[in-house]
């Protein structure tokens, strides 16, 4: 069975996190550790999952391989300079990864309650159909909208999409090497920007299955996100707790 290799992007400045994060989210603490080290640590227990290339900001990249070398993750990783954009950090990984890969699987730096079930279940269905992600129900109603011409904060509704239709998009995602090359093939040669490797893939009229995740594989986007992590994380380890009692 050839290799799985998992890159994770993590050149984003977070700025959505707001002026007082006092740094990108992929480096903000939890646990006592980097968010990025916190995730790394979680993907590294998955027995599938073979070695890491982590892309981040060129000024980055010497301190990071310091601090995932000392993470111990017991796997080969690697930290490679990213781009401006999601896809160039990972075009740019993608790019040095040994030809001998064959299931590439792509994670956000900053969705650190990714778990071993989650990884593997993904995996899994790349291996049996060549392109997987994660993806949970849609549970609002779900607006279509058109903003020109309006006040900045208010949008024009112009149509309801069925929620039965929609699904909300997570990672892991994990496709064939080969076709996720394909795909960013075809992207770079049409110009074409997507924001997750899914709509890539789908570009070539791959099908990509979705894989049933949970609410509780949150993306680190806004403050408030930090404050349901940490609760998060206190229910854990009073798990942990529970059981070693």
């Amino acid at each position: 069975m050839g290799r799985t290799l998992a890159i994770l992007p993590a050149a984003g400045l977070g700025t959505r996190m707001g002026a007082g994060a006092g740094a990108p989210k992929q480096f903000l603490d939890l646990d006592g550790m980097p968010l990025i080290i916190f995730t790394l640590r979680r993907l590294a227990a998955c027995p599938s999952i073979d070695e890491f290339i982590i892309s981040t900001r060129s000024d980055e990249v010497p301190s990071l391989q310091d601090r995932v070398a000392l993470a111990h993750l017991g796997k080969p990783a690697r930290v490679v300079h990213g781009g401006d954009t999601r896809q160039s950090s990972v075009s740019n990984a993608l790019a040095q990864s040994a030809p001998e890969v064959e299931i590439v699987v792509v994670h956000d730096a900053v969705r650190p309650f990714v778990t071993v079930d989650m990884a593997e279940r993904v995996i899994a269905e790349a291996r049996s159909r060549g392109a997987a992600i994660l993806g949970i129900p849609a549970i609002d109603t779900v607006k279509e909208v058109k903003r020109a011409s309006l006040p900045q904060d208010v949008a024009l509704i112009t149509g309801t999409i069925p929620r039965e239709r929609i699904v909300l998009a997570q990672t892991p995602q994990a496709f064939s090497a080969v076709l996720l090359r394909q795909a960013f093939a075809h992207a770079q040669a049409d110009d074409f920007t997507a924001s997750d490797e899914a709509a890539l893939v789908e570009r070539l009229g791959h099908d990509v299955f979705v894989v049933l995740g949970s609410e509780r594989n949150l993306k680190i986007t806004r403050p408030a996100d930090m404050d349901l992590a940490r609760f998060y994380l206190q229910q854990e380890h009073a798990a942990q707790h529970g059981k070693s009692s």
